[in-house]
């Protein structure tokens, strides 16, 4: 049967108003293309809530928390260093809670105003993908359909649920009810010693909760090497995160306002019963209900779309980004792809590296990294060469109280090309972009060598250890 004549022709649709899909619209948009966006999300108040889970559930509000936590952690044992007395310090949650949804919803506002701008058709509803670049979309109103001449697939990703483990957001949650509390828990177990599970638990950590982290995994974040993570798993044990690393959570019951976690430790079962249980275990991508059977589009065995490397999928004119697709699940990520395949369709050279996408845990200290690790590299059979400096032989580090942690460069041994980098310490969030522009633009260690850095800095670190590549580091021995 034959597809009834579109309610409206653009010149793209996009399905999603997240980092990818909302950078895409704007950009489309920038350069003459008539574009409508489809974005489902909607605040507690029923108003449009663009964003994606990054802006208003995840990326964003996490980031609110993790920093007021981080003022109250410090003003009650840190701030007596610098010579400051505080008596009686209270955390008000309400109020963290207040101002972190203030953030989100100053955000979603701006990026209304944004796609009122650029002349962006904006639709709060669902958008599903039919044959024929057609979609359907539905709203409170009703339900029409759209053609696109292009059409960009955003849906995002959603949590990864676990059996005998049921989220109902009050007891045991995901991310987005973990930063909801309405008060700090005494007692909080967290399934998964990843980003989510380690930023959220510090932020109920320095509030004051017991915090127990239950990660299947042997090894503490395999992602990057065995001394970052070493390094990254003291600072944690000082802080009084409980981290039991090979164990796996069979169960999980609200009985009488708390939670009964069961799970295997070894080859023993234990019970251990906490006031609130997150579940952190990873995301998968949204494309439950996002295609219609005949659109085209074409999954892989992990249900994400597969997409080549200009984010094309298998129906023509059809692209797919961010975690819908392969690679990291990074709002940044999605975003730049979002950007190239705007520019793409629109005739120009959309450019995107998966290998110089930086990684960022916003714990204290935050982690971040980019490009290869040492296993990779070893893995690889590639000969390479590393230099590493702590921030506690920085100046910077030491005057501000915050020289935990260092930063570690790799370089091929041949070329000195810069391989890839690993930061834990203060503000590696922001260090790690030195890294990524010296790689993307496929600079050396010899190159962040010969930049004259200021000082005192925390950059110096980053300086000191691409010094450290050719042994020849001036603040600590080589």
């Amino acid at each position: 049967m034959a597809e009834s004549a579109p309610d409206k022709q653009f010149d793209l649709v996009v399905i999603g108003g997240g980092p990818g899909g909302y950078a895409a619209a704007i950009r489309a948009a920038q350069l003459k293309m008539n574009v409508m966006l489809i974005d489902d999300r909607q605040s507690d108040d029923g108003s449009p809530a663009p964003g994606g889970t990054c802006l208003n559930v995840g990326c964003v509000p996490s980031k609110a928390l993790l920093d007021s936590s981080k003022h109250f952690h410090h003003i009650q044992h840190d701030y007596k260093d610098h010579g400051i007395r505080v008596k009686d310090v209270e955390m008000d949650v309400e109020q963290m809670l207040k101002r972190k949804q203030g953030v989100v919803k100053q955000l979603n506002s701006g990026l209304i105003q944004l796609f009122k701008a650029n002349k962006i058709s904006f639709v709060n509803g669902r958008g599903r993908l039919l044959a024929d670049r057609l979609v359907e979309v539905t709203t409170h109103e009703g339900t029409e359909t759209v053609a696109g001449e292009h059409v960009i697939l955003a849906a995002g990703s959603v949590p990864f649920t676990i059996p005998g483990v049921d989220i109902d957001n009050k007891y045991i949650v995901d991310n987005e009810g973990a930063l909801a509390f309405g008060d700090t828990p005494k007692k909080l177990g967290v399934i998964g010693a990843g980003v989510i599970g380690l930023e959220l638990g510090s932020v109920w950590r320095r509030l004051g909760a017991e915090v127990t982290l239950f990660e299947a995994a042997e090894t503490f974040l395999p992602v990057v090497d065995d001394d970052m993570s070493r390094a990254a798993a003291r600072e944690f044990k000082k802080q009084g995160l409980d981290i039991r690393l090979g164990t796996k959570v069979s169960g999980a019951k609200v009985s009488r306002s708390k939670v009964k976690v069961n799970y295997t430790e070894g080859d023993k079962d234990h019970e251990a019963t906490f006031d609130r249980l997150l579940v952190a275990v990873g995301r998968r991508a949204a494309s439950d209900e996002l295609l219609a059977e005949d659109c085209g589009v074409a999954l892989t065995d992990r249900g994400q779309v597969d997409v080549n490397e200009q984010c094309q999928t298998s129906a023509p004119q059809v692209w797919a980004i961010g975690d819908l697709v392969r690679g990291p699940m990074l709002a940044h990520k999605a975003s730049e792809e979002g950007i190239a395949v705007a520019e793409t369709i629109a005739g120009h050279h959309g450019h995107f590296n998966l290998d110089t996408v930086p990684w960022v845990i916003y714990t204290d200290p935050e982690i971040a990294w980019v490009g290869h690790t040492e296993k990779d590299l070893q893995a690889a059979g590639i000969d390479y060469r590393s230099g590493s400096f702590p921030f506690a032989a920085t100046g910077r580090g030491l005057a501000m109280g915050d020289a935990a942690g260092h930063v570690k460069l790799l370089a091929d041994a041949e070329t000195d090309r810069l391989l890839g980098a690993q930061i834990i310490g203060p503000q590696a969030s922001e260090l790690i972009g030195e890294c990524v522009v010296t790689m993307e633009f496929a600079g050396s260690s010899e190159d962040l060598a010969r930049i004259v850095h200021a000082h005192p800095t925390l950059s110096e670190a980053v300086h000191e250890a691409a010094l450290a590549v050719d042994r020849r580091a001036i603040h600590k021995a080589n």
